[in-house]
C-alpha cells in the first residue's frame, strides 16, 4: 500500500508531465490511493526527486500499465529500468495479457512503445459531461440501488453483454463489491431489471462504468433515459466522466447526445509475452 508521501509525489509528477506534454495520464490516483495490492508500484528516484513512476493495474487474468517519467529526466533509460522490473513480477503472476497504455497525443510514449516488442491493440475515448439542462425524462425507467438479491441479475448481464464467462462475472462482482468509493445501480423499465451502471467516486469527480442493458432491451431509448437519471443525480460533482472503445460508435453517439465531450483519447498497446 502507498503512503500519504508517495502518493502526493505521483500526483506532483503526474501534473508536471501532464502540463509540460498537454495531455492526461490514465492514473487512477483514487486505485493506487486504496489498493492493497504488493508489487504493482514502482518508482525511480535522481537525487531525492521522483523522476520516474510506473503503475501496474491487475484485472483478473490481464495487467494493465501506465508510467511517466519527469521531462528533465527524459532519454535515460529510466522507463526501460521501471518496465524490466515490473516485468519480473508480471512474469511470477502468469498474466494472460499485458496492455500498455498511453494518450494518444503522446510522442514519447508512440517512440517508447516502437522499442518493444508490442502491437496497438485499440483506442478509447475518455468524455467529460459538459453541465446543461437534463431534458425530461421517461418515469417508466428508473434506477435504483442494487442490492444482494441483484447478484445473478448482475452477474447474468455481464455474460450476455460483455461476453464474460460465469466465472469472470462472479470474481469482478466480489472484487468490486470489496473496494470503496463505489455506487451500483438496477436499471428498470416498469419495475423489471433491464440493465445496470455503476459509478465511481474520484476525489470531487464521478465515474461511470459497467453501463450495460439487456441486448432485448437495447435500441429502445432505456439506456438514454437511464443515463439521463445518473446525470440528474450526480450533477453536482465537480466532473462526470465515462469511457468508451473507439470502435462502439453507437455507444459513443449516445453519449455525446446527453451531453458528453472527448477530452482525452487513450492508446492501447499488448505487449508480446514470449
Amino acid at each position: 500500500m502507498l503512503n500519504q508521501g508517495q502518493v502526493k509525489r505521483i500526483q506532483q509528477l503526474q501534473k508536471q508531465c501532464e502540463a509540460h506534454d498537454g495531455i492526461h495520464l490514465k492514473l487512477d490516483i483514487e486505485i493506487l490511493r486504496d489498493r492493497e495490492e504488493e508489487e504493482c508500484d514502482y518508482f525511480h528516484y535522481v537525487d531525492g526527486r521522483l523522476a520516474g513512476y510506473l503503475a501496474l493495474y491487475p484485472i483478473d487474468q490481464e495487467v494493465e500499465l501506465c508510467g511517466m517519467v519527469h521531462p528533465d529526466y527524459r532519454r535515460q533509460g529510466i522507463m526501460s529500468l521501471l518496465l524490466k522490473r515490473a516485468l519480473k513480477v508480471i512474469e511470477k503472476e502468469k498474466y494472460k495479457k499485458i496492455l500498455l497504455n498511453a494518450p494518444a497525443k503522446s510522442v514519447e510514449a508512440k517512440a517508447f512503445f516502437n522499442q518493444l516488442p508490442c502491437d496497438y491493440s485499440y483506442t478509447e475515448y475518455q468524455l467529460k459531461w459538459v453541465k446543461q439542462e437534463i431534458a425530461d425524462q421517461d418515469d417508466h425507467v428508473s434506477i435504483r440501488y442494487a442490492t444482494r438479491e441483484d447478484y445473478q441479475t448482475e452477474i447474468q448481464i455481464d455474460v450476455e453483454c460483455y461476453g464474460m464467462s460465469e466465472k469472470e462475472a462472479e470474481e469482478e462482482y466480489y472484487e468490486l463489491k470489496q473496494e470503496t468509493g463505489w455506487r451500483f445501480y438496477i436499471i428498470e423499465c416498469d419495475g423489471v431489471p433491464i440493465g445496470k451502471i455503476r459509478v465511481e467516486q474520484n476525489e470531487d469527480a464521478s465515474w461511470i462504468y459497467g453501463f450495460a442493458i439487456y441486448p432485448e432491451f437495447q435500441g429502445k431509448g432505456f439506456g438514454r433515459e437511464a443515463l439521463k437519471k445518473v446525470l440528474a443525480l450526480e450533477k453536482g460533482k465537480n466532473g462526470i466522466y465515462i469511457e468508451v472503445a473507439a470502435t462502439n460508435r453507437g455507444a459513443l453517439h449516445l453519449y455525446q447526445s446527453c451531453g458528453f465531450s472527448i477530452f482525452e483519447v487513450q492508446d492501447y498497446y499488448e505487449y508480446r509475452v514470449n
